[in-house]
């Protein structure tokens, strides 16, 4: 039980760094480049290794560079979606995103679909629109932009996952499972340190305290979110499937509280009813894969 409630803790407190980083003002490429230091030096610790001739050798290499590339991607847009639109919404549209490579495993490696499945798909879709939902305001650009974010970000994160089912049926084993997921954040380390550096004047952030404050705070945090889950699954407290839905489901929970409660945002009854469904959603695949 403690390991899901950590997981829950460290994913939902992502997002809550995103929305500290906006009210201090900190440059976020700053703090993800920190993030990334973090993740991928607890990954290859925890590993015992870093070997460096058989990643440049291996057939992964070349998915592991796109994911990387990805993956910093997309937690820039998690930042500013969490900053725009809000951290209940943001973690819907990412949690939602689940459906996508469900879709490409099923179609690509004929994996079981049921009935439940479909329901789910179709509620997932319905639930990201309607959470994203913003009531159309003439000349007010903002709405539009933290609508297109989560919708960004759910589309984003899905192809994401997509890519890494096929990399591990094709290319990656249980035993490299763990350095293949290293080297993709030491990949997503590089290209932000090559972006901080195209930008010389986001060098000045790294001199700031609170800088490496929340950059130091987000790896630890992001890497927990997955050791934790992992920890849990091998607990053997829960099946694996019923393990990722009670953490889902807590996360989106605790951070729609969160978000409402101390950052005071504000979900119409479609955002509410949206939320609803995405809960509604993680259940139903929960069950579906028992």
């Amino acid at each position: 039980m403690l390991w899901l409630i950590l997981s829950v803790l460290s994913a939902t407190a992502i997002y809550v760094i995103f929305k500290f980083v906006d009210q201090y003002k900190i440059p976020l490429i700053n703090v993800i480049v920190i993030n990334y230091i973090v993740a991928a030096v607890l990954g290859f610790v925890i590993n015992g290794s870093f070997p460096v001739k058989e990643i440049v050798n291996s057939q992964w290499l070349y998915p592991a560079l796109v994911i990387g590339f990805f993956f910093i991607v997309l937690f820039f847009v998690v930042g500013v979606s969490s900053q725009k639109a809000g951290i209940s919404i943001t973690t819907v549209a990412s949690k939602m995103s689940v459906v996508i490579p469900m879709l490409f495993a099923i179609i690509a490696y004929n994996e079981n679909i049921n009935s439940l499945k479909i329901v789910a798909i179709v509620l997932a879709v319905f639930a990201v629109v309607m959470s994203v939902y913003v009531k159309p305001n003439k000349g007010r650009k903002s709405g539009f932009i933290a609508m297109l974010l989560p919708l960004a970000l759910f589309i984003g994160m899905g192809v994401n996952n997509s890519l890494l089912i096929f990399s591990k049926e094709k290319y990656v084993n249980s035993q490299m499972s763990s350095i293949f997921t290293s080297t993709c954040f030491a990949v997503s380390l590089i290209f932000g340190t090559l972006i901080v550096f195209l930008r010389p004047s986001s060098l000045k952030g790294f001199t700031k305290g609170r800088t490496w404050f929340f950059g130091l705070s987000l790896g630890a945090v992001n890497f927990g979110a997955v050791y934790f889950i992992f920890l849990a699954m091998n607990s053997g407290l829960l099946a694996n499937s019923v393990t990722y839905g009670v953490v889902d489901v807590g996360i989106v929970l605790v951070t729609v509280l969160i978000g409402t409660l101390f950052f005071k945002e504000k979900l119409s009854r479609v955002n509410i009813l949206g939320v609803f469904l995405s809960v509604i959603t993680i259940i139903l695949l929960t069950i579906a894969d028992l």
